[in-house]
């Protein structure tokens, strides 16, 4: 028998590269905590060092490889009455990032959940890449394996909204050149190097004379890449 008020899970929101992108919700969150669950400890205890949050909480680790076995040790806090925070190391839990199983876990179990909203480097990059945002779809990250890569990139391909994908700078020349040999030559793709940071860059044209990359130095290739694609225009498109 569970006594007593139960704990909140707070899914905080964190900055995507400048550290000033935070919300003061967020820091009190942070600040109140019990629990603290993020991807890598080392990288949260730097951003709760920078904000001067040394309020005691306990950090535990939360990522891709522990999410499930780390549900149990989780509800049990909520029923203990402690007070959960969920953070990534960057931008929103859950968006391609761990997250959402344990979300599923807690509400299924009807215990409470709430979200403290902030950085997204998907709404950040589709609202600067000034294409169409009335409808959008996010793809993450292309698949590796060569079949199922080449019928997401047909999808792609022909998607009507908007499209938003993640790519590191390990596989972003092998990603623009299969972009090239997808797309028609006019469709309008958009990238942006390291948003919000003191290095962003972008790029935008279309995807036949939009070619910094095979020819760029590796140095300039460091860096996290958002790359947004324009939807393919049909006649039964209507954009109004």
């Amino acid at each position: 028998m569970i006594s007593g008020p139960l704990g909140v899970l707070y899914v905080v929101g964190t900055p995507i590269g400048n550290l000033s992108d935070i919300s003061f919700r967020a820091i009190e969150i942070l600040r109140s905590a019990d629990i603290i669950a993020c991807e890598d400890t080392r990288r949260t205890r730097k951003l709760l060092t920078y904000y001067e949050l040394s309020s005691g909480a306990r950090l535990i680790s939360l990522h891709e490889h522990n999410e499930e076995s780390q549900i149990n040790e989780i509800v049990t806090h909520l029923e203990s009455g402690r007070q959960v925070a969920l953070v990534s190391d960057a931008g929103m839990p859950t968006i391609s990032d761990p997250g959402f199983k344990l979300i599923d876990a807690l509400l299924s179990r009807e215990l409470e959940v709430t979200v403290i909203p902030g950085p997204s480097s998907v709404l950040a990059a589709l609202a600067l890449s000034g294409f169409a945002s009335y409808r959008f779809c996010f793809e993450g990250f292309l698949p590796l394996k060569k079949s199922t890569r080449e019928r997401r990139l047909e999808e792609i391909a022909n998607e009507v909204r908007t499209i938003v994908i993640f790519e590191s700078p390990y596989r972003i020349v092998r990603t623009m050149g299969d972009l090239r040999n997808y797309l028609e030559e006019t469709r309008r793709v958009f990238v942006v190097k390291e948003i919000t940071k003191v290095h962003e860059t972008i790029w935008r044209g279309s995807i036949g004379s939009l070619d910094p990359f095979s020819s760029a130095s590796p140095a300039s290739l460091k860096g996290e890449f958002v790359i947004v694609i324009e939807g393919k225009f049909t006649k039964d498109h209507n954009q109004s």
